[in-house]
């Protein structure tokens, strides 16, 4: 999934974010249309994610820290603004109430910052194909998170697609450079972590990357002020610069609100497989656009790893299935 910003690992909780969702559902034009519209907000919201490498080569040369601060603090408003239309602040209120929720919401917003630094840094450094794989590789950390952590069954066909992936890990460690392992694992692992500790709260998408963004903004509001090169303008070299760190808080948002309401209307199963165009769209501008080597070792790597999602849907299809009453 892209640089799939914080709400998208906790997004598919829909319960959390519509409690109604799934109910009255009965009228078979209604659940038709609602299945129509669910895709749209899903497409939509994953072909935004696979093209905002775009968005952030464009603000080369700024320094990656400086657009994540400008990314953290521009995403407030648009946030704040859509949980007030919704009647939703209330869920911010009482987030911020439980010590609970705010302990574990400061490390998720640690982890997506590093999350978000990583992405910029590897997109802006020419490694748009080393991010790609680290978000091919986040649902199958999911599922070890799972088996490790919170002791969930693995099906012989989960088994086989991390085996598949730990070797396709292996490769790309022995044929490629560190830089390139570095930023796949980080993204990989940092995202996986952010899902399982925002699934122990109790918060929706939309309130927790606000509570997420509004822990960061001091930090961000000190380096932009105190601790970056004072000499590089603050707001880019030119006035299309300044524009785009302006709505980077909306390329942050936009997505979010459009994964949620394509979450709650379709089943979890699509949701799994439709993640997969974001990255697929990314390796793509890496290869064709963008002109990164794909070398041997990357190919045999994705190879295998692609290997493994084909078997990790599977078994999304057959657990979609055994779960569907007769």
């Amino acid at each position: 999934m892209t640089e799939m910003n914080a709400g998208a690992a906790h997004g598919l909780r829909i319960g959390v974010d519509n409690p109604a969702a799934g109910q009255q559902r009965a009228h078979p034009m209604t659940d038709h249309s609602t299945s129509r519209a669910g895709y749209a907000y899903a497409l939509t919201a994953f072909t935004l994610w696979g093209v905002i490498p775009l968005f952030f080569k464009a603000l080369i040369p700024i320094d990656s820290i400086d657009i994540v601060a400008h990314r953290v603090l521009w995403a407030v408003p648009p946030l704040a603004l859509l949980l007030w239309a919704r009647g939703r602040l209330g869920e911010v209120k009482a987030a911020l109430a439980n010590p609970k929720v705010r302990w574990t919401l400061l490390l998720t917003a640690c982890l997506i910052a590093v999350n978000w630094l990583v992405y910029i840094l590897g997109v802006n450094s020419g490694h748009v194909l080393a991010t790609s794989l680290g978000y091919y590789l986040n649902p199958l950390i999911n599922v070890l998170i799972g088996r490790f952590l919170l002791s969930e069954h693995l099906s012989r066909l989960q088994w086989s697609a991390l085996g598949l992936a730990a070797i396709g890990i292996a490769i790309l460690a022995a044929g490629s450079t560190f830089t390139d392992l570095w930023i796949t694992l980080t993204l990989g692992f940092s995202f996986g972590f952010y899902g399982y500790f925002r699934k122990k709260v109790d918060v929706g998408a939309a309130p927790g990357l606000l509570l997420e963004t509004i822990i960061l903004a001091p930090l961000t509001i000190l380096w932009l002020t105190s601790l970056r090169d004072m000499g590089d303008p603050l707001w880019g070299p030119s006035g299309w610069h300044t524009f785009l760190l302006a709505i980077s808080g909306v390329v942050t948002a936009l997505p979010l609100l459009l994964f949620t309401e394509g979450a709650r209307r379709l089943p979890l199963s699509t949701i799994g497989i439709l993640q997969f165009l974001a990255p697929t769209m990314q390796f793509a501008m890496g290869v064709f656009l963008f002109g990164e080597l794909f070398t041997s070792a990357r190919a045999l790597a994705f190879a295998f790893i692609w290997a493994a999602i084909s078997l990790y849907v599977m078994a999304l299809v057959r657990q979609a299935r055994e779960r569907k009453p007769s």
